[in-house]
């Protein structure tokens, strides 16, 4: 194992398992609202409810089945139980959510209901138990000076995994298909998703072998105990001083502000372009796709842009393009009747925004701590945007409900303003580094 260069080829191989992970998420927030509503009948406020769900149940089984890969010892090694499991769990009960939303459709009963959301709240457990030991694993076979480049590779990965889904998607259902359809069969679209989840997932595991590689990385960070930067109080943890800790706090205020805004529209869009533009899945999902586009095309100018001039300032220019983007999608889609180019435009500097703000606001938190805390301060993180992520969906649906489906990208505008006011009052966490080319400027976006 080399002590200075990244084998980009193994990552992108470990970073199969995200990209699985990710097509799946991106194809859950997009098609069951619609079945929930469509097939189910389910009001605004409901649907949110159910869609809340999964980042409900991500507060406890992350953690929870994070610590515990980390306990476990087999001949496969501590992640790769949990992955194999996982997927095949979730590729299975997967594709019963078609099944069971067709046979309700042709007719109605309440045990199918009931069997729709059992399926659903198992398919969600099934996603938690391997999440976390999935993204686990690039740690475990990456030497720490590596681990930035290396969780650049990964986040392009799930980034390829939501383009398959949206690319997918927006071949079997376009608006011209599905717009005199009584009943959209996404039987199909879930049958495409599974089988990149399992193939995803069996080439990881013939071409990784985690115990090998994890011992490997073991020896090598035992050679070079400099890299170990924990400083311990003599309790265990570490003590922030209270101006970090008050940049801390809004920080994170911050992240669940731009989550709540950001969210609000990635969950309820297809339900909002269905109901305001008459426009169908495919629509929707070519949308997505280009704002997905737009953030992978992004991430390496806004690594240069932060290492030139700071975190904080290229958050703060992505917040202000972000609630422009959404102030201009309410235009867009109450004043036209049809998705078009100045909407695509519009949804590639969403794309632009998000990868300004997202890529740089872990860091930030990350670089708060002295180094011993990182897994915790990681947790800080992504307990905020969870959280943010449960309020959302129900909180947007019932705005929707009680409102208009218009109110939604106002909405959505606000919160991210709102986030713009809390990071002025950040003061800790920045970082200017002289300006890396190529791959290498993704590493500023996690040291």
């Amino acid at each position: 194992m080399s002590e200075s260069k990244l084998n980009n080829k193994r990552t992108v191989l470990v970073g199969l398992a995200f990209l699985s992970i990710c097509a799946f998420w991106q194809m859950y927030d997009s098609v069951v609202p619609l079945v929930l509503r469509e097939t189910f009948g389910m009001d605004e406020s409901l649907t949110g409810i159910i869609m809340a769900t999964d980042n409900i149940l991500a507060l406890f089984l992350l953690p929870f089945f994070g610590g515990l890969s980390d306990r476990t010892d087999t001949k496969l090694g501590r992640r790769t139980p949990y992955i194999i499991a996982g997927t095949a769990a979730a590729v299975i009960l997967m594709n019963l959510l078609p099944v069971l939303d067709n046979s309700y459709s042709r007719e109605a009963a309440p045990f199918k209901l009931a069997a729709f959301v059992i399926v659903l709240g198992l398919l969600l457990v099934a996603m938690g138990t391997y999440r976390s030991p999935a993204v686990a694993l690039m740690p475990d076979v990456t030497a720490k000076p590596l681990r930035s480049k290396a969780n650049a590779i990964i986040n392009l990965m799930g980034a390829v995994g939501g383009v398959l889904y949206l690319g997918v998607a927006a071949v079997l259902y376009p608006t011209s298909k599905v717009a005199s359809l009584d009943h959209v069969n996404y039987q199909p679209l879930f049958i495409v998703v599974s089988a990149i989840m399992a193939v995803a997932v069996i080439v990881l595991l013939a071409t990784i072998r985690e115990p090998v590689l994890a011992a490997q990385n073991q020896a090598l960070e035992q050679r070079h105990p400099e890299w170990n930067l924990a400083e311990d109080d003599g309790q265990g943890s570490e003590r922030l001083p209270r101006p970090v800790k008050r940049s801390l706090g809004f920080l994170l205020a911050s992240i669940s502000l731009w989550y709540i805004g950001y969210n609000g529209v990635t969950t309820w869009f297809t339900t909002y372009v269905s109901q305001v533009m008459g426009e169908g899945l495919g629509g929707a999902s070519t949308c997505l796709l280009v704002a997905t586009a737009g953030a992978i095309v992004s991430y390496i100018p806004i690594g240069v842009a932060a290492s030139r001039i700071g975190r904080k300032k290229t958050i703060h220019g992505g917040i202000i393009l972000l609630a422009a983007c959404f102030l201009a999608g309410f235009f867009l889609t109450t004043l036209f009747s049809s998705i078009n180019a100045v909407m695509y435009i519009a949804f590639a500097l969403v794309g632009l925004a998000w990868a300004a703000i997202n890529v740089n606001s872990l860091p930030m938190v990350v670089e708060m701590c002295r180094g011993s805390d990182v897994g915790r301060f990681t947790g800080y993180y992504y307990t905020a945007s969870m959280l943010a992520q449960v309020i959302t969906p129900v909180a947007a649906g019932s705005l929707m409900k009680a409102i208009s489906y218009q109110i939604l990208f106002p909405y959505a505008a606000f919160f991210v303003t709102m986030s713009f006011i809390t990071m002025c009052f950040v003061r800790h966490g920045d970082s200017k580094a002289e300006a890396k080319k190529g791959l290498a400027a993704f590493e500023d976006m996690d040291d």
